[in-house]
């Protein structure tokens, strides 16, 4: 079956390799594969090729003999070829597999169908860095690293979708482009039109960010102090005079002048002035007659259909204007979004974990060639933690607890933090690992944070100074899930906006939902990314997905 007439039909090598015999009930039968050669080994009576086609981990091992059609033509391709192979199911001699192809007569063929020059096929040697396959992100799927996370990846995706749609959710599809900033944090991508008569370079979304990196802007503060250092010290002479012509190029880079004061405040009214001209130009050409922006969530809007319909559930890209170059952020990423009518904060914490331990179970079920490879080469607790997280029930503690537990580890001498731990102030990575890879050994949901840590639209418990928060903070990922229960009072909603300085004005909409009908309800973020990771190993989150968007690269 499938749609593959333009070859007159294939076998998807998963369907033989991932058998539960290893493929032993096609032995004797006459099979085609497709895909791209990995490795050839032309001997003077054999030729071995080892092909994969995505379907699986797993490489089909072909041995083809001089009288198969095609032998010379093969014979003389690399890795990357694509071909079609027509041959008999046998007993693999080899160690590695159970079967392999035979093609050992005229009525086997080999058939190269895209050949390749290995002088020049940029994945023609065998061992390529990860940083190395970024650049070359149209072929790295063909990666053992890639190809597995992807089909990791795409059985998660599956996973989610069941678990909501077997559960009675309706799947929303929520706006990309939106006029509401979810989480109050102004990192986000401004949507303009492009006229007729602009460059077609202009960019769809623009961000007015820093010219200066991150990375330059703290190498500018180092050489100031490398400059004080050698002024302190009464040095003179080259190390001085280079440290000077160094510290002179960087403020050059950030954008820095030694200014006097009554310079500085003129250029800083330049600025402003030169900021509110463009923003007036801006709103004239706004297409949407108002700002628009790509959006950071899709939870203000999925509540929307939750508080008609009932449970909900929106996946989809995500956008945040962050110029930041960590190994755990990036600019567009995929969020699962799911909101429960009539739901608390408890029914969010049991819906969350239920949905993480469905998804490790999913992976732990259907995805062994690759799982094996992780273990091997990326993480070699991968599957030992899966199972944890699918058989055991998370630890759950509130965020005074929480804090209690820190502070009594430190008072006892078993850990040092380098962020104080202190009631009202935010569980930093460091201290939610602790608890999840030092004390618990297993995901753990801390829950009813203080008020002041968390967003405008989540429910103030009686206290006055919690809100039915909760987050998921799993071994070697950190925070997985965030959410709560939603204030579903308007008077309170509304204390809320006014205390973060928001405008109610402009979410009259979501106010109305408290007004006609207003039900308790609860949701929860996924970072897709983020599960990905989890059930991988790997801990790079640009590995993960498959064109990565970040501050200084959009490619491909």
């Amino acid at each position: 079956g499938g749609y593959n007439s333009a070859v007159g039909g294939r076998t998807r090598i998963s369907q033989i390799l991932d058998a539960a015999d290893g493929g032993r009930s096609f032995i004797g039968s006459t099979v085609t594969v497709c895909g791209w050669v990995r490795t050839v080994r032309a001997q003077k009576e054999f030729t071995f090729v080892k092909v994969n086609d995505g379907s699986t981990f797993r490489e089909m091992q072909a041995v083809i003999e001089p009288g198969a059609t095609g032998f010379d033509a093969i014979s003389a391709q690399g890795a990357g070829a694509s071909v079609r192979i027509e041959g008999r199911v046998v007993e693999s001699e080899g160690a590695g597999q159970e079967v392999e192809l035979s093609c050992a007569s005229v009525e086997h063929s080999v058939k190269v169908l895209g050949g390749v020059d290995s002088a020049t096929y940029p994945l023609a040697k065998k061992k390529h860095s990860i940083e190395y396959l970024r650049t070359i992100a149209h072929l790295r799927p063909r990666t053992n690293l890639i190809g597995a996370v992807t089909r990791v990846r795409s059985a998660l995706a599956g996973a989610t979708h069941r678990f909501f749609q077997d559960r009675g959710f309706l799947y929303i599809h929520t706006p990309i482009i939106t006029t509401a900033d979810c989480e109050g944090a102004g990192e986000m991508f401004r949507v303009v039109r492009t006229d007729d008569n602009e460059k077609a370079t202009e960019p769809v979304a623009v961000w007015a960010a820093p010219k200066a990196s991150a990375e330059d802007l703290s190498a500018l503060e180092a050489s100031k102090v490398q400059v004080r250092i050698l002024k302190e010290a009464g040095t003179i002479g080259p190390d001085f005079e280079a440290a000077i012509a160094e510290m002179k190029r960087l403020k050059e880079v950030c954008g820095e002048k030694d200014l006097s004061s009554k310079e500085r405040k003129q250029m800083e009214q330049a600025a402003k002035a030169a900021k509110e001209a463009a923003e007036r130009a801006m709103r004239e050409k706004e297409f949407f007659g108002q700002p628009a922006y790509l959006t950071v969530s899709g939870q203000l809007a999925v509540e929307n259909f939750c508080c008609s319909l009932g449970d909900v559930y929106t996946f989809g890209p995500t956008f945040r204007a962050e110029q930041s170059n960590t190994s755990r952020h990036l600019a567009e990423f995929w969020m699962i979004e799911p909101e429960m009518a009539f739901a608390d904060i408890f029914d969010d914490m049991d819906c969350a974990e239920a949905y993480i331990r469905h998804c490790a179970s999913t992976i732990l079920e259907t995805c062994g060639p690759d799982l094996q490879f992780f273990t091997d080469k990326v993480d070699k607790d991968l599957v030992e933690r899966l199972k944890l997280i699918a058989n055991e029930p998370f630890k759950r503690m509130s965020y005074t607890e929480a804090v209690e537990v820190l502070q009594k580890a430190i008072s006892d001498g078993d850990v040092k933090f380098e962020f104080e731990v202190a009631w009202g102030k935010e569980l930093q990575t460091e201290h939610e690992k602790y608890l999840t890879d030092r004390l618990y050994h297993r995901p753990t949901i801390v829950y009813n944070y203080p008020k002041d840590c968390k967003a405008f639209y989540m429910r103030l418990n009686d206290d006055g100074k919690t809100v039915a928060a909760m987050d998921i903070l799993c071994p070697g990922i950190g925070e997985l899930v965030g959410g709560s229960q939603r204030e579903e009072r308007l008077e309170m909603l509304d204390r809320r906006i006014a205390e973060m300085g928001m405008n109610t004005e402009e979410l009259w909409w979501y106010r109305d939902l408290r007004q006609y009908g207003s039900v308790p309800h609860a949701g929860f973020g996924v970072g897709f990314e983020r599960l990905v990771m989890l059930c991988t190993g790997v801990q790079n989150i640009r590995d993960v997905i498959p064109f990565p968007r970040y501050a200084g690269h959009a490619q491909f």
